[in-house]
């Protein structure tokens, strides 16, 4: 009786065993065994998370502001609910580097957030290793090309670009009409001197000055530029000084700065020197009233606009990974402020010259030339040309 008691309950386990691996029990799909990009995130009521990484800090008035300002809009706009996002401020300096890339894998790592969004030409390494070790977790890499064709699982980036060359040509345009307009304070017209001021020399920098030199060049042939660049993206003690001798010993009376938190110090040489300076990638007469006297208007890059499109794009599962995308005045990556005090410190005609401009470069009669994709010695040859 017992063997056949024993018999029995073999038969029912072994069939218990068989029914269950015929029929496994259904567990939710594993994260990110989607293809990324094609399917529409937050659709389990919980908040679509962001990550910005900044290999800087806020308050540079600048470029990672702008980053920081556009997710701030679009969590007011969707709501917590819908939207949430976390900032870390990684650091600018050399002594911050090598954190740069672990603090990264960290945030991929956690599996915590939708999108993880880094920028700049310093970071790309770091994203394509990021990339591979997890090719499930999405990345909007945004103001550096990333070369889809060398780098390998790139499938989970999208790469914005913004075509500042674009938005330079008019600041160079602007400020060769300033140098010799005697409306205007503390301009000297016999000089038709220029500055630029850049952060880091890069393809990314280069084609603000490219553009900057070829609108001078558009208004006034002869015109000179002084190009000094900082060495990094932070020091803006360093970026007065190389201002200040372009204002005093060089004879510029109105510069460019593109160098971050550290063209901050041309804003300060302008101050000082009583000359001007345009602002860049965010409105820095509007966040630096106590010294918009010397900033005429600033050239946007839209840094923020264009998370904003990205991440409404990928909440609809239609942001197409894997490519990039450059934004210019046509598309509204870039533009230039035009508010009352743009109004109150450039005359009319300078003013309806610039729109003029704008217009011609939106509708494609006037093409402004880059320096992505030139060689050094064609950089230089450009340089030279306004020495």
């Amino acid at each position: 009786m017992k063997k056949m008691l024993s018999l029995l309950l073999a038969v029912l386990m072994i069939f218990a065993m068989t029914a269950c691996a015929k029929e496994p029990a259904k567990t939710p799909e594993t994260p990110g065994t989607e293809t990324p990009g094609t399917e529409t995130p937050a659709e389990d009521g919980k908040p679509y998370k962001a990550a910005l990484l900044l290999n800087g800090t806020l308050g540079d008035k600048s470029f990672f502001d702008s980053a920081n300002s556009g997710l701030e809009a679009l969590k007011k706009e969707l709501g917590a609910e819908k939207f949430d996002f976390k900032v870390e401020q990684m650091g600018a300096t050399p002594a911050d580097e090598p954190k740069w890339e672990p603090t990264l894998l960290e945030y991929c790592d956690s599996e915590e957030y939708d999108v993880i969004i880094i920028g700049t030409w310093q970071m790309i390494d770091a994203l394509e290793n990021a990339s591979k070790q997890f090719p499930d977790q999405k990345f909007i890499f945004f103001d550096e090309t990333y070369d889809f064709t060398a780098r390998a699982n790139n499938n989970n980036i999208y790469n914005v670009l913004y075509k500042q060359n674009e938005v330079s040509y008019l600041i160079g345009a602007a400020a060769a009409m300033m140098t010799t307009n005697t409306e205007l304070e503390n301009i000297d017209p016999a000089t038709k001197t220029l500055g630029f001021l850049g952060g880091m020399e890069n393809p990314i920098i280069n084609d603000f000055l490219v553009g900057y030199i070829q609108g001078a060049k558009e208004i006034d042939p002869e015109v000179k530029v002084a190009i000094g660049y900082v060495g990094n993206f932070y020091d803006s003690a360093a970026g007065k000084d190389i201002a200040l001798t372009q204002y005093q010993s060089g004879g510029a009376d109105v510069g460019y700065n593109v160098a971050g938190a550290a063209g901050l110090g041309q804003i300060e040489a302008a101050v000082d020197a009583k000359k001007y300076a345009f602002g860049v990638d965010s409105d820095q007469a509007a966040l630096l009233p106590e010294k918009a006297q010397v900033i005429p208007t600033s050239a946007l890059k839209n840094v923020g606009n264009s998370l904003i499109r990205a991440i409404k794009l990928d909440l609809e599962g239609k942001l197409e990974y894997g490519k990039a995308e450059s934004l210019g005045f046509a598309e509204g990556g870039v533009e230039i402020v035009k508010d009352a005090h743009y109004e109150d410190m450039l005359p009319e005609a300078i003013r309806t010259t610039l729109d003029e401009l704008e217009q011609k470069i939106t509708d494609g009669d006037i093409v402004v030339d880059t320096a992505i994709g030139k060689s050094t010695e064609e950089i230089q040859a450009i340089k030279d040309s306004v020495k």
